[in-house]
């Protein structure tokens, strides 16, 4: 790492008045070249400014000492994952006050830089509690030093305090640089959703993480579907529909596509995927035949008709002695590319027949079933969309490796893996 001069720190942030309760406020920034001029900065925040405040005329305690629990690191490989990450994060600070490292590579021809912006933000969890604050430390780092983002996050560590790495963009994580900064990780955090092309080369990395590594991985994209599944679950815990679980025949999940090329590969697939492994590692499904595009070109497009994006992809899970037909497919839709719009069961037992069809909206999670085709259940369950705040709390929340969601992920990645 190139030995440069640390640049003019600034310090405390001068303040009209404390922020309303729950607010987040900015009060320590200065900037550092080095890693030990990051450490000194850090020393500084807690060391210079004015722990008391003025309440009706007596001096109490107010900002509270280090109160972090945990270490963040977020691996931004583009500025704006950075920004988001940390507007994400500031939502925290009072539920889940951390040490936070946002971390980019730049110039990687270049000569060896770093570049780091320390800050302290505060906020009042109620009006009689003293502050509670946590450092955030933005660093960009060029050359050599980008290419080695472990040999910063190290040294930075509150050392005894757990580590989660939130990678938001595209994971790269069979990189060496990957590997290196998980190698002290307890836990990833990824976006499946958000990765280029289908996703399912990544999906097939995270499993080789959460198979053959310490690091408990949790992804945003399998977190926001448990409205989903409780509410498949909810109905399969009708005593009268709980047999047809063993007869599963035919499971379809719809999902949205700007893509009107037909061509495979070009829509993320991970959420739809998920959905499929969840139902197949719950229920103890072989893979009998990997995901695989579905031959054939689609039909021709014909006028005032808009055009097919695909026949979509199919697969075949076996469950006892019987198949299971996986169909994953596309429609036109103006909704986020990859987005889940259906999921259909089918099963068969005895000669009698059980369709449930799910679907979701903002504010509410559907479903309808029908037995022998008559309708015998229609409701709608309250279940909101969790925004990525509640997501990654929820991920730092987990404390160790979550089963169902190491299972969901390993059969998602074994489905997926001709794809």
């Amino acid at each position: 790492m190139a030995a440069t001069q640390d640049r003019a720190a600034d310090g405390p942030i001068a303040i009209d008045g404390i922020a309303p309760v729950g607010t987040p406020q900015l009060r320590w920034a200065s900037r550092a070249s080095t890693i030990d001029g990051i450490e000194r900065e850090l020393a500084r925040i807690w060391a210079e400014p004015k722990l008391t405040t003025e309440v009706d005329g007596v001096e109490v305690r107010n900002i509270a000492a280090r109160t972090s629990v945990m270490n963040l690191v977020v691996i931004a490989q583009q500025s704006e994952d950075g920004e988001h990450g940390a507007a994400i994060i500031s939502q925290l600070t009072g539920r889940h006050p951390s040490r936070t490292m946002i971390l980019s590579a730049a110039d990687p021809d270049g000569p060896g830089w770093l570049d780091a912006r320390i800050t302290a933000q505060c906020i009042l969890p109620r009006a009689d509690a003293p502050e509670i604050c946590a450092e955030m430390i933005y660093i960009t780092a060029g050359g050599d030093t980008g290419r080695h983002l472990a040999a910063i996050v190290e040294p930075l560590l509150i050392h005894d305090l757990p580590v989660t790495v939130w990678w938001p963009g595209e994971a790269r994580l069979e990189s060496q640089q990957a590997r290196d900064v998980l190698a002290s990780a307890d836990r990833l955090v990824v976006d499946g959703s958000a990765w280029r092309g289908d996703g399912l080369a990544r999906l097939r990395e995270l499993a080789r993480v959460a198979t053959t590594t310490r690091t408990a991985v949790s992804d945003f994209a399998l977190a926001r579907q448990s409205r989903w599944r409780e509410a498949i679950a909810s109905t399969f815990d009708m005593p009268e529909f709980l047999p047809y679980l063993r007869s599963l025949r035919r499971v379809a999940v719809t999902y949205g596509t700007h893509d009107d090329s037909g061509l495979p590969g070009g829509t993320n697939l991970v959420k739809p995927l998920y959905h499929v492994a969840w139902l197949a590692s719950r229920l103890g499904l072989t893979v009998i035949k990997p995901l695989a595009a579905v031959p054939g070109a689609p039909p021709p497009a014909r006028p005032g008709v808009k055009p097919s994006p695909g026949r979509g992809y199919s697969a075949t899970l076996r469950q006892g002695n019987a198949d299971i037909a996986v169909v994953v497919r596309p429609v036109l839709s103006s909704t986020p590319a990859g987005t889940t719009l259906r999921v259909e069961l089918l099963c068969e037992r005895r000669g009698s027949e059980l369709r449930v069809d799910v679907t979701a909206e903002a504010e509410s999670v559907g479903v309808r079933a029908w037995q022998d085709g008559v309708e015998i259940l229609d409701r709608r369950f309250n279940a909101a969309r969790r925004t990525e705040a509640d997501l990654l709390a929820e991920a730092i929340e987990a404390g160790g490796r979550d089963q169902v969601s190491d299972d969901a992920v390993r059969m998602a990645a074994l489905i997926a893996a001709a794809a």
